[in-house]
Order: C-alpha cells, then structure tokens, then sequence
C-alpha cells in the first residue's frame, strides 16, 4: 500500500489551485444542536484579494436568507495529476451591493470566472441571484504528497 501524508500548500499553490474559480462546498453554521446547512455552489477568487466570490440563488422559501448573516466555511477539493488538494477559508459573508464600486472588492468582481447557475427545478426568472464576497478570516490549503521515494 502506498504511502501518503499531506502538506500544507503554499500562498502560490493555493491560488493555482483555487485559479480564477470554480465549484465547492458552502456551509452555514447553525445553532449547536444541528449539523451546518451545506449547499454545492460555483465561486470566484481573486488572487490579488485572497477574496472568493459567490453568487447566490434565492428560490421562493429559501433558508438562505436566514443562514447569509451567519458565519460560514468553504471547502474546495479536487483531485489532480499530482494527487489531491483542498483548500478551506471561514468567515463572514458580506453581500457586494453594500460595497462602493470603487472599492477592490466590487473591482476584483469584474476579474473572477464566475461558473454561471442553472436552476433545474424552476424558471431562472422566479428565482433571485444575490452578489456575496467572502474575505476569509483564515484560508488553508493541503496536498497529497507521497511518503514512498
């Protein structure tokens, strides 16, 4: 069996990775009795921030409404040519709208690979999209590295 340990990836490694965007894991946190709400999301990151971006979908009903104002994480994982790779970031989403449009973080938005969202389960005009950017309170990265030489 093949040995295998992880390392932490480095500022560079994490900003290939993680490129100009993609696809990863959001989750809300949630009242200590219940697990965190996760939903699969597409996002954008800028490498000059260190900010990820996300746009929102809001369907009639919708929890996320009640769950943006909460403390989040995300998580990106993929495996690659070289093994796996994950990333990690936490904080405080903060909603774009509310941000000067001079401001680097409304800027860094025009920049990012924003994979657009297709909503299967109703018309795309019923459902709201909402801009939130997460500058991360702490983002780490891990590889695969093997132990064997």
């Amino acid at each position: 069996m093949q040995g295998i340990r992880w390392l932490q990836l480095t500022d560079d490694e994490r900003d290939e990775f993680l490129g100009r965007g993609g696809t990863g894991v959001l989750s809300f946190a949630t009242d200590s009795d219940e697990p965190p709400v996760s939903i699969p999301v597409s996002y954008g990151y800028s490498e000059e921030e260190s900010v990820l971006y996300f746009q929102l979908s809001f369907a009639p009903g919708s929890r996320k409404h009640d769950l943006v104002d909460r403390r989040v994480s995300f998580v990106v994982h993929d495996e690659t040519a070289a093994g796996w790779r994950s990333v990690v970031a936490t904080g405080q989403l903060a909603e774009l709208s509310n941000e000067p449009y001079e401001s680097a973080v409304v800027q860094g938005m025009w920049a990012i690979d924003l994979p657009h969202v297709d909503i299967f389960e109703q018309p795309r005009e019923d459902v709201t999209f909402e801009n939130y950017y997460l500058d991360p309170d702490r983002i780490t990265g891990r590889k695969e590295v093997s132990t064997e030489s």
